[in-house]
């Protein structure tokens, strides 16, 4: 019994852990290639013989590859392609190490899906080419390829260019061959007809209303003669694009309010590297309120909202239909900005039942305005239940035509009305009247009772003295 105790709790939970950590590892192993180890996140294959003449694959009953983080190849002769489904699997692939093996051809798109891949490690294999086309993809910290016999053309130039614009913390030794088999270093080489393109974006006046059309134009120039392609990112207005040899241009119709702000670039690439021009789109449109909401208690009360507009839009608050002169106690503040979009709140200090009612917000531009109201309830009247009073006082702020709140000022000091203040001002006062008339209903009822005591106390003193005197007096014969 003390044995079956001793083996439950954290130590069981220990074994089994354990189990299935040693069962992991045995269905990984019984799933790796010849030659090579695997783990979780690991496969490594250096083991010369026999060998491997494939890129390692795990089998279809192994742990998920999309868990493989690092892939470790050398001493590997027979290894020669990387094909372009042979790495797709790995998606979690962050390093690749190949070296000392015969690794001669990389297909264009065998990275295609191991976008988190940041080393690379082709050192001293059979690679003769290597297009940059492979790797424009990535978002590369380390691409090493020391000790490749590559041949001296236009096709590698990109390593030169990238050596020269992203050094890397240790220099390589890079050599090609020429058509006389005599080592040339990459730094040194000159190769005609073989430079970066160049792309012009030619666009109008890039602020367009919500709604409308626009259009863009550009044109690419390079020896060798590069290609041309529009990178819009996740814009979301339709589009469309035409591309002749060297002209294009990009249509974008229906302009959303969305792309506002959202960067569209020109590209020029070819064998030795690319270009691009870029311009930002600006969308006006007219303002939304797309968020307003009951008041929250924070360190001050809040009347949250959220404003989209282009130009930015101005802001007007409204008190039980009139219009709210804001102050230093109640005023507009604007917490984010996010290009077009506006996050605020209607900030109140120490409000009372004198600020119940309803607000009103009003944004408005060039283009068009839009409004919304809530009801606010933040104290409960002077001796009555704290619940909502549907009596609100009909005018509280007076109209003296102050300006609107425009987002770029969040607080409209123009008219210094301290608008719970004189709530707060208005209730002591209210307050006060009540003290006054208690304090002179007990001092009236006071001085009632006092009259009547000092007369009751008269009438008595007066009988007692009058019967005394009576019978002093003596009576004559």
């Amino acid at each position: 019994m003390s044995s079956w105790t001793r083996w439950h709790g954290p130590a069981m939970a220990q074994l089994w852990g354990f189990c299935w950590l040693v069962v992991g590892f045995w269905r990984a192993a019984l799933a790796c290639p010849t030659s090579c180890k695997c783990s979780a996140s690991r496969i490594w294959c250096s083991d010369p013989f026999p060998g491997i003449v494939a890129f390692p694959r795990l089998e279809s009953t192994s742990a998920d590859p999309e868990n493989i983080t690092e892939i470790y190849i050398a001493n590997q002769k027979r290894l020669e392609i990387i094909n372009e489904d042979d790495i797709e699997a790995y998606v979690g692939l962050k390093n690749l190490t190949i070296v000392d093996s015969g690794l001669k051809f990389v297909a264009h798109k065998a990275f295609l899906k191991n976008s988190n891949l940041q080393h690379i490690n082709f050192t001293r294999n059979k690679l003769t080419v290597l297009s940059r086309k492979h790797f424009r993809h990535l978002d590369l910290s380390e691409l090493i390829l020391v000790g490749n016999p590559f041949t001296c053309s236009c096709d590698i130039m990109w390593i030169k260019t990238l050596q020269e614009t992203k050094p890397s913390p240790e220099t390589q030794d890079l050599y090609c061959l020429d058509e006389n088999s005599k080592n040339i270093s990459l730094a040194n080489l000159q190769i005609s007809h073989c430079g970066l393109p160049s792309a012009n974006l030619a666009a109008p006046n890039l602020t367009v209303e919500e709604g409308k059309s626009i259009t863009l134009t550009c044109s690419v120039a390079g020896d060798p003669v590069p290609n041309l392609y529009w990178d819009v990112g996740n814009l979301v207005s339709k589009h469309m694009n035409e591309t002749s040899h060297t002209q294009g241009s990009l249509r974008i119709t229906n302009v959303s309010s969305d792309d506002s702000g959202k960067q569209i670039s020109c590209v020029a690439e070819n064998l030795v590297g690319e270009d691009q021009d870029s311009v930002n789109l600006t969308v006006h449109f007219a303002p939304t309120i797309t968020f307003l909401e009951s008041p929250t208690s924070d360190h001050h009360w809040c009347i949250p909202f959220t404003v989209k507009g282009n130009p930015k839009p101005a802001l007007q608050w409204f008190y039980n239909g009139a219009i709210l002169n804001e102050s230093k106690y109640i005023c507009t503040k604007i917490h984010v900005t996010n290009h077009t979009e506006y996050h605020g709140c209607l900030q109140l200090d120490n409000p009372t039942h004198m600020n119940n009612g309803d607000y009103k917000l009003v944004a408005k531009n060039e283009y068009g305005k839009d409004e919304k109201q809530i009801s606010a309830h933040f104290m409960g009247w002077p001796g009555i239940d704290d619940g909502a009073n549907p009596n609100y006082p009909d005018v509280i702020y007076e109209d003296y035509g102050t300006a609107a709140n425009d987002i770029g000022d969040t607080t409209n000091r123009s008219n210094e009305i301290p608008s719970t203040d004189v709530a707060d001002k208005t209730g002591r006062e209210h307050l006060s009247v009540y003290a006054v008339v208690v304090i002179a209903s007990v001092v009236g009822f006071c001085l009632l009772v006092m009259l009547f005591l000092l007369k009751l106390a008269r009438h008595s003193k007066f009988g007692m003295k009058g019967f005394v005197l009576f019978h002093k007096i003596p009576l004559d014969g």
